[in-house]
């Protein structure tokens, strides 16, 4: 155990490590997806949608300025084919949109 502390006492980041190890071996998928959920429902009730656009656009932001156009593209042509196309009824295929967003997307950088 390296610490710098003295008395031999632990420092939070050595602890939180230990901790976090000690939950993972005790702990399935299920408990990380149940905390993950009171998580965000908690959120949820805490925060307006204000807060959520905010954090989107900050996200955004990061988001493009670590990756290019082609990015944008393969990411706007997946989400396309992952929503399908079971309603066409004259109007353009969400592959197509995902498609178009993407491309969209990356000529506005």
């Amino acid at each position: 155990m390296a610490n710098d502390n003295r008395n031999d006492k632990m420092s939070r980041e050595e602890a939180g490590r230990m901790g976090g190890e000690a939950t993972a071996k005790n702990h399935d998928k299920e408990f990380y997806q149940e905390i993950g959920e009171k998580g965000g429902e908690a959120t949820s009730k805490n925060h307006d949608k204000e807060f959520y656009q905010e954090i989107g656009e900050k996200g955004g932001e990061a988001t493009s300025k670590n990756h290019d156009k082609e990015f944008y593209q393969e990411i706007g042509q997946k989400g396309g084919e992952a929503r399908g196309n079971s309603n066409n009824d004259g109007k353009m295929s969400r592959e197509e949109a995902g498609r178009k967003g993407g491309q969209a997307r990356s000529r506005s950088k």
